[in-house]
């Protein structure tokens, strides 16, 4: 009797490395996903917590495709190992800060190692040829195998009939011709595979995995540097940078103004970390303070809460100043007039 063969399949949570999975495991081969966690994930975070997104279903599409498709998934968090990726990216950065083919080189060197260490035999990703425009070229796909250590032995079961033939295709245990040839941003071919396989709920592409690939994420990543004086964060960080409105009126200090009740449930988490103000005589956000600040920042600081509170047209506000030990003052503000909150104060 033939040993089955295993695969360890790059799990994202979106289409293509669904419909690689199932490409492979009708061939008979046994397929354990894996999720990598780096902070930067988007799916199931924004959307989780703000009321505006009530629509969209609450769940980790990683493990909603290893639901439906059958199969063990493996999340293991690499928020540490990942810095050097993002911090000194190889092969640079594409439109913001995505150094997505350091990225994708790291994650199939990962998933190789994890291979090794539990006894499968080889690596599927849901790669699809000119699909993204600095890792899923060409030019480039060769550079993720070789660089990765993955060789031969990573497999892109949706383009594989346009690329070289890998180990398993010519040992036989997997067959080139039960695998397809797609190429392109279209994803015209994808969603008539879904079809065919009957996957009729998945992941929309629009927007990518990834918060690094999004100009305001970016650019509010490069403040916190800046405001820093250097190049490093932690996960509280980089949460923090995907809610709320950020404002910087002064060079040593941001605010993180809630712009719901959902965010503000989730930004009430950290008032340990951070001083925080509340609205004591109107109803308003939540806001959190980042940096050392004196009386006058916490009086403008004050100042732009009541603006977005309802008692922006009131004479007079009274604010409520928390410490990070919990203690509690109160001050009066006049509300900041909108002409007088700059376009450059937001990160």
């Amino acid at each position: 009797m033939s040993q089955q063969r295993k695969a360890v399949a790059l799990i994202s949570g979106g289409l293509d490395s669904m419909l690689a999975c199932q490409t492979i495991m009708n061939q008979g081969i046994h397929v354990e996903g894996i999720n990598f966690f780096t902070g930067f994930c988007v799916e199931g975070h924004t959307h989780a917590i703000r009321k505006q997104d009530a629509d969209k279903v609450k769940r980790n599409n990683a493990l909603w495709v290893a639901e439906q498709l059958g199969i063990k998934l493996h999340i293991i968090d690499i928020i540490e190992e990942y810095k050097q990726v993002l911090l000194n990216p190889k092969h640079g950065y594409g439109a913001n800060l995505n150094p997505c083919l350091d990225c994708k080189i790291f994650m199939v060197n990962k998933a190789k190692q994890w291979m090794q260490e539990n006894g499968f035999d080889f690596i599927i990703t849901g790669e699809v040829v000119g699909q993204r425009p600095m890792s899923q070229r060409k030019q480039t796909m060769p550079i993720v195998a070789a660089e990765s250590g993955a060789d031969d032995l990573l497999v892109r079961p949706l383009s594989a009939q346009n690329l070289p033939a890998t180990l398993p295709e010519r040992e036989g245990w997997i067959s080139r011709d039960k695998m397809f040839g797609f190429s392109g941003r279209s994803r015209k071919p994808q969603m008539a595979l879904a079809k065919e396989f009957g996957f009729a709920d998945y992941a929309q592409p629009a927007g990518g995995c990834c918060f690094l690939t999004d100009e305001s994420y970016s650019l509010k990543l490069t403040d916190l540097w800046q405001a820093r004086g250097k190049r490093d964060y932690d996960l509280d960080d980089i949460m923090l940078l995907k809610v709320g409105r950020h404002i910087r009126p002064r060079p040593h200090f941001k605010i993180i103004v809630a712009r719901e009740d959902g965010e503000a449930r989730f930004m009430s988490g950290y008032k340990k970390e951070f001083v925080s103000m509340h609205c004591a005589s109107h109803r308003g956000p939540l806001v959190l303070i980042d940096g050392e600040v004196g009386e006058d920042d916490l009086a403008l600081a004050g100042q732009i809460l009541a603006r977005y509170g309802q008692g922006r047209d009131a004479e007079q506000v009274e604010v409520t100043i928390r410490d990070r030990a919990g203690a509690e003052r109160n001050i009066f503000v006049k509300p900041l007039p909108a002409e007088q909150i700059r376009e450059e104060w937001f990160v």
